[in-house]
């Protein structure tokens, strides 16, 4: 990568400038510091202040464990740096960790493609607006997504090395899906992606006794993996043991407190309809405290006109108090049980599959002013054509990744980070927000593809 960097000096100095002006129109005109942000900042601010990682309240500080620590432990860096709650200074910091993925997305076509393509991934990661929009938000995916691709570059890096740097690149791989799960729970997905093609090597090793992996090798780097990534999550369980007596190596599903009420009924509910993010924000954000609007509901979610009736009538209990009680939960999960009897293939895959499809092609304007509902045309016309240009500009990206898959030339390992987009998306179709942002760690993947489609074939010994 460094002679690449040499040879192309002038490229990566002009693309970094265009990539890091991109990034600062983004920090500058959408910064996005969102009550989420708050919570993270909060944790920081309680535990460099008063040593308790925990939530102020009205009196006091409460420990809490809704969060990981990863995100409030950068935020505290960069307050200790600049000054309590300089969220300005965070979105700064996170553009030139982004600058950073471009670099790591270029060096992981390098290995997988060639030279040639690992210039144009970086020219489509650097001038990519979904990266630089998210870097303008005070959230965990700049750095999510900064660490899920080393670790896969790593992963590469270990499987086509020997001796010593292979040791090295592994223990990497899992200090980075280490980081990676600190910063959201999901990023054990990328530790079981890993994994398990490693698993996978392993079986052919032993089946077809060739294999540009031996069997050893595969076996070593299967074991430094889990052993590295896993304890980073030492420190963070001894806590939770410690404070709350209770095991949690993660954080709870539904980022709840210890012993607060989940309606997983009300959940199952939205499950049995829910398709876009329009109705996350319409309708799951909405509860507890603010009124459903039943005509916000599309018509998949009833399957009769009595539970349509049904609906109305528990959604009108609701807004009477806007709370679901445990009554009122039960209530729902009997209605989400009905719905799954009467179409069970449309709960476990129908839905997921439009949910998937859903966070992958919106035009993830979702932390912009452009209208949620944007195909309704009535937006101011600044923010509909923001809207719809985004949209053009996802669907380029997808599909020049789609065309590259079928038209590229590869190196070994590719199937890895296939694995961990295939892996990741199907675990996404399960979930009742399907927010397009957490597609955005996939996103590098298809920079990738998207370069393999402009690499010309004569060429691939360039590398």
């Amino acid at each position: 990568m460094r002679e690449l960097l040499r040879k192309h000096s002038r490229f990566f100095l002009i693309v970094t400038l265009a990539g890091a002006a991109l990034r600062l129109l983004f920090i500058f005109r959408f910064p996005g510091v969102t009550s989420d942000s708050f919570v993270y900042g909060d944790i920081a601010k309680n535990w460099l202040q008063h040593g308790i990682y925990g939530l102020s309240g009205i009196n006091d500080i409460s420990p809490t464990y809704i969060r990981l620590p990863g995100y409030p432990a950068f935020l505290a860096a960069i307050f200790v740096i600049f000054g309590m709650e300089h969220y300005r200074a965070v979105l700064v910091v996170q553009m030139f960790v982004d600058i950073g993925t471009c670099f790591v997305v270029a060096d992981l076509a390098r290995r997988l493609i060639s030279l040639r393509a690992a210039r144009v991934a970086f020219l489509l990661a650097a001038l990519c607006p979904f990266l630089a929009n998210y870097a303008a938000n005070a959230l965990t995916e700049t750095l999510e997504v900064f660490f899920t691709v080393l670790a896969l570059d790593l992963a590469i890096a270990g499987l086509g090395t020997r001796g010593d740097l292979q040791m090295k690149a592994w223990v990497g791989c899992g200090l980075a899906i280490g980081v990676a799960i600190l910063l959201r729970p999901d990023g054990g997905l990328l530790l079981v992606a890993v994994e398990a093609y490693l698993a996978v090597l392993l079986v052919r090793s032993w089946m077809h006794k060739t294999s540009s992996v031996s069997a050893p090798h595969i076996l070593r780097a299967g074991l430094i993996l889990a052993v590295v990534a896993l304890a980073t999550l030492v420190p963070w369980t001894v806590r939770n043991l410690r404070v709350f007596h209770e095991f949690q190596p993660l954080a709870p599903r539904y980022a709840n407190e210890e012993n607060s009420f989940v309606p997983l009924g009300f959940n199952r509910w939205v499950r049995t309809w829910i398709v876009d993010y329009t109705s996350v924000e319409e309708i799951y954000w909405a509860v507890p405290g603010n009124k459903i609007d039943a005509e916000k509901l599309p018509s998949r979610a009833f399957d009769s006109s009595e539970q349509r009736d049904q609906t109305q009538q528990l959604l009108d209990d609701y807004n009477d108090t806007l709370h679901v009680t445990p009554d009122l939960d039960a209530r729902f999960a009997a209605l989400a049980n009905d719905r799954v009897h009467h179409s069970p293939l449309r709960y476990y895959l129908e839905l997921p599959l439009l949910r998937i499809a859903d966070m992958w092609l919106r035009p993830r304007t979702e932390t912009l002013p452009s209208d949620t509902r944007w195909w309704e045309f009535d937006d101011d016309p600044e923010w509909l054509a923001l809207a719809i240009g985004l949209g053009i500009v996802n669907l380029f990206y997808v599909g020049a990744a789609f065309a590259g898959l079928v038209r590229g030339q590869f190196r070994p390992y590719l199937d890895l980070l296939l694995a961990f987009v295939i892996l990741r998306s199907a675990f996404l179709g399960t979930l009742e927000n399907p927010e397009p942002r957490y597609t955005l760690e996939c996103y590098p993947l298809v920079i990738i593809l998207a370069a393999a489609l402009f690499q010309q074939k004569t060429r691939r010994t360039d590398a």
